[in-house]
C-alpha cells in the first residue's frame, strides 16, 4: 500500500489548510486511516482517524472541533481539513493505514511521507 501526503505549507494563525493523502489502490474499505503529526523535538502523535467499518471518526483533544478527517472513495484520497490553525499545530503531518482499530502510531501498517505545516503568528 502506497500513500502520498500533500497540501502542507505556510499559513497564518487562524487560517486553514487541507491536507490530502492519495492511496494508489482502493484501501478505504479494508484499512482504517489516520493522520499523525510530529513537531520538532517531539514524538509523533495521533491527530485524527477514520474507522471504515463503523464509519466513525476520532480526534485528539488538541484538534477536536477544528480539524475534520474525510475520505473520497472514488478518488482513493483521504483529507484533513484544518481550520483555526494555531502555532502549536506546526508539524510534519503523516497519513497512515492500519487493519486494526484503534490506531496506534507505533503499530501502523503503512505510512505516507510527511508534509510540513507551518503556522506563523
Amino acid at each position: 500500500v502506497q500513500l502520498q501526503a500533500s497540501g502542507g505549507g505556510l499559513v497564518q494563525v487562524g487560517g486553514s489548510l487541507r491536507l490530502s493523502c492519495a492511496a494508489f489502490e482502493r484501501i478505504f474499505s479494508r484499512y482504517h486511516m489516520g493522520w499523525f503529526r510530529q513537531a520538532p523535538g517531539k514524538e509523533r502523535e495521533f491527530v485524527a482517524g477514520f474507522n471504515w467499518r463503523a464509519g466513525s471518526t476520532l480526534y485528539s483533544d488538541s484538534v477536536k472541533g477544528r480539524f475534520t478527517i474525510s475520505t473520497d472513495n472514488a478518488k482513493n484520497t483521504m483529507y484533513l481539513q484544518m481550520d483555526s490553525l494555531k502555532p502549536e499545530d506546526t508539524a510534519t503531518y503523516y497519513c497512515a493505514a492500519d487493519l486494526n482499530w484503534p490506531l496506534r502510531q507505533r503499530g501502523m501498517d503503512y505510512w505516507g511521507r510527511g508534509t510540513l505545516v507551518t503556522v506563523s503568528s
